[in-house]
């Protein structure tokens, strides 16, 4: 069983950065970060495979967001640019067995708790 723990998730201004990570307790292969806004269905926002060399983008963050990890910390980041009002929601980090990357939440065997990004104009 592998257990995420996400931190970072802050109140800012439209146009601000935040910098979202995950931390695994233990070896994880592909991961991603997904999203819920209030009221809605959780959504994909990026997606990363094992090594780093292949990553997937919602097309509302793609130039905006950039996911990457370090294996030998077991995190994962998702920094985030020109940060919207739209992006408010509860971003969540979830890990996968297989090696590769996927938009699917069906896909993923583990989630964390999540971390509130509340983004006003």
């Amino acid at each position: 069983q592998v257990q995420l723990l996400e931190s970072g998730g802050e109140s800012v201004q439209a146009g601000d950065s935040l910098s979202l990570s995950c931390l695994a307790s233990g070896r994880t292969y592909g991961m991603g970060w997904f999203r819920r806004a209030p009221g809605q269905e959780r959504e994909f926002v990026a997606g990363i495979n094992y090594l780093g060399s292949e990553t997937l983008y919602a097309d509302s963050v793609k130039g905006r967001f950039t996911i990457s990890r370090d294996n030998t910390k077991n995190m994962l980041y998702l920094q985030t640019n020109r940060l919207k009002p739209e992006d408010t929601a509860v971003y969540y980090c979830a890990a996968r067995r297989p090696l590769g990357a996927t938009m699917r939440d069906g896909d993923y065997d583990y989630w964390g708790q999540g971390t509130q990004v509340t983004v006003s104009e």
